[in-house]
């Protein structure tokens, strides 16, 4: 535990060199380049805000333990710090920096206050080196779980853009899905069929799996899944998009999915019409550019 003398010492030492270690600190860090994301102004302010922060820290508080209130300011200063820079796409190393950065100009300092006093200089650099390392690992903590906070909602927003239900017709919806269902994602695609089917009041929603690499039986059990939620909303649904391939893996699975299931999207609809009493043909007179129109389905 460092002892108040050392406490005042390092304080004193940030209180009357700090225009030049925010000077040499703000350098290190432009010569970096990893605060080119930020103005020099912001950088700046950040800097000398921090300075001060520190010094207020190293005068009131406990230095071993930079989780005393003393170092609350501190703490969250660079946790506001490293937030910012994880949204704005710094990299561990850029962020860690700006902390280890100010190594060099206070050590500097410290040599010059001591002079040829070689054990101040070793007590004082051992402690401020201990502090410097302790708030750069909070540093780095609060950013990595910035980070994965990021990406979790990147993943939550890439899920729901690539689960789009598409009206086809009145009462019918299809569900094109793209890729590997799993848990999570079966959630998503269940609140989207669902939502859309109260909202359109449709009576079929066609799944389409033709984005889908694989079926086993977990992703089977997936479909089943959305489609048992789907039939309590009142809605049948069709899946399409059984490919030669997987359909030859779920035979050999054993898989059954329990449900009307066609080749392709087109096959799919085609029943849909059928199931609502519609149908398409084909215009009998060509249009003046010489092509065929399709004529309103009619209702049988």
């Amino acid at each position: 535990m460092a002892s108040k003398s050392e406490k005042s010492r390092l304080s004193d030492i940030i209180g009357t060199h700090e225009a030049d270690i925010l000077a040499e600190w703000l350098r290190l860090l432009l010569a970096s380049g990893g605060d080119t994301r930020i103005s020099r102004g912001q950088l700046e302010s950040q800097c000398r805000e921090f300075l001060a922060a520190l010094r207020e820290a190293t005068s009131a508080g406990n230095i071993a333990d930079t989780m005393t209130p003393g170092f609350e300011r501190l703490r969250t200063m660079l946790g506001d710090i490293s937030r910012s820079r994880a949204t704005q796409g710094f990299s561990p190393a850029e962020t860690a920096t700006f902390i280890f950065s100010l190594k060099e100009p206070l050590f500097a300092r410290i040599r010059a206050t001591h002079g040829k006093d070689g054990e101040a200089i070793a007590d004082d650099t051992w402690t401020l080196s201990q502090l410097i390392d302790r708030l750069g690992l909070h540093t780095m903590d609060v950013y990595q779980r910035s980070r994965e906070e990021v990406i979790a909602r990147q993943h939550e927003e890439i899920a729901e853009l690539s689960t789009p239900v598409v009206k086809l017709w009145d009462g019918i919806l299809a569900l094109p899905l793209i890729g590997t269902l799993d848990s999570a994602r079966t959630q998503v695609v269940m609140e989207n069929l669902l939502q859309s089917i109260v909202d359109h009041s449709a009576e079929i929603a066609i799944i389409d799996i033709t984005g889908v690499p694989t079926v086993d039986t977990v992703v089977a059990q997936h479909l089943l899944k959305t489609v048992a939620a789907a039939r309590l909303m009142g809605a049948d649904c069709i899946v399409s998009g059984i490919r030669p391939q997987i359909a030859q893996t779920m035979v050999h699975l054993g898989v059954e999915l329990t449900v009307v299931s066609k080749a392709n999207l087109a096959d799919a609809f085609a029943v849909a019409l059928s199931r609502t009493g519609r149908f398409v043909a084909k215009s009998k007179a060509p249009t003046s550019t010489g092509t065929m129109t399709a004529r309103r389905p009619a209702t049988l």
